[in-house]
């Protein structure tokens, strides 16, 4: 267990694997706000849909960790890919990074589906024609087809609840200015993350799918730590 920042040799501070992600997910941004000029809306395609919408397709697991709705969403989500992924990587290499960042980003998204299943699944299976939203009265698939998830938020919670297994004594900065042990820094973001889950605050925020992140990223990393999956 890592008590202290490691530093291992030729230590990157922009190692490939972050570097493309950030590069490809504000390209993915400004190709999305283009394109919205014209009606394309590529997060419909590449968001993440209900499977029981006529929206959805099996590579939108993946896909929508590359879709942000807003320029705030984008900017945290890669400042903090950054903040804790270059570390991580540069210990782990490309492709255990890789592989990990894409375990957590399906895991958010599995997380997220059984989520929406609990939520809409009356409304799927056609028990309302219609449904009223308090703005307009909607077809079910409609309904149904303009529930989407986009972000990289599942990665950056995998990363984090990966960072604050490795380095749990070590501090970070909350807000630029209160330093905070990892541990209890990950332990009471993920409180509050089930917190806000279970009572449904911060509406369009999706709370089990950061959660589905860290809890990938937990399973794996205690694969790797009894040998599996090593590559």
């Amino acid at each position: 267990m890592y008590n202290e920042q490691y530093s291992p040799p030729k230590f990157n501070i922009l190692p490939p694997v972050c570097k493309n992600l950030l590069i490809i997910n504000i390209l993915m941004y400004l190709l999305t706000v283009v394109l919205h000029y014209r009606g394309i809306y590529l997060e419909d395609i590449f968001g993440l849909h209900f499977f029981m919408a006529e929206k959805h397709h099996i590579w939108q697991y993946i896909t929508y960790a590359f879709m942000h709705g807003s320029f705030n969403h984008l900017f945290f989500n890669m400042f903090a890919i950054w903040m804790f992924g270059y570390t991580l990587e540069n210990i782990w290499g490309a492709k255990r990074f890789i592989f990990f960042c894409f375990t957590a980003a399906l895991g958010a998204a599995l997380t997220q589906q059984i989520t929406y299943y609990f939520m809409y699944k009356d409304i799927a299976s056609g028990v309302y024609a219609y449904v009223n939203t308090g703005v307009e009265r909607l077809p079910y698939q409609e309904f149904l087809n303009r529930i989407n998830t986009v972000g990289a938020s599942g990665i950056v919670f995998g990363l984090l609840l990966a960072f604050g297994m490795m380095f749990p004594n070590t501090y970070i900065y909350l807000y630029f200015l209160l330093p905070i042990k990892t541990k209890w820094f990950v332990i009471g973001y993920i409180i509050l993350e089930l917190f806000n889950g279970v009572l449904g605050t911060s509406d369009g925020v999706a709370h089990f799918a950061h959660l589905g992140g860290a809890l990938a990223g937990f399973i794996l990393i205690m694969l790797w730590r009894k040998g599996k999956f090593r590559f």
